[in-house]
């Protein structure tokens, strides 16, 4: 099994055409993301990805859903966590950012998770029903 780094999913999924490395890097990426050879990417590979996509390549959430939900199809890769991973996507098409999504997927065996995000993630998965419940500490 080959462990994958964010570099390798960025130059698979994202084409720069204009630099003639991110273009070599692209072939070798896609060489071996469609060998079929037993794959795996851990969660913190999936959490910087994401915020590559978003915050360098400005990728909308509708568009970085698409690329979770190809990956995710991929059956010769293994995710690290992938029923958390499955719902941080699902959470985050429903409007959390995916970091955010994804922590609280990792907390399901919680009773409840505490952060002081209250406007961006607090008062949204309240509003969404999702359990854990996420508190503000008073």
């Amino acid at each position: 099994m080959i462990g994958l780094d964010t570099n390798i999913l960025a130059r698979y999924y994202i084409q720069d055409e204009a630099d003639q490395e991110a273009q070599k890097q692209h072939e070798l990426a896609r060489s071996l993301m469609e060998s079929g050879q037993a794959l795996m990417v851990c969660k913190t590979v999936l959490l910087e990805f994401e915020w590559v996509m978003r915050g360098y390549y400005a990728f909308s959430a509708t568009e970085i859903a698409t690329v979770f939900h190809h990956l995710l199809s991929l059956e010769y890769v293994s995710l690290e966590d992938r029923e958390d991973i499955q719902q941080a996507v699902a959470t985050m098409n429903c409007g959390l950012d995916f970091a955010d999504a994804l922590h609280h997927a990792s907390y399901k065996d919680c009773a409840k998770m505490a952060s002081f995000d209250d406007k961006k993630f607090a008062k949204r998965a309240t509003r969404m029903g999702l359990t854990p419940v996420v508190v503000v500490p008073q």
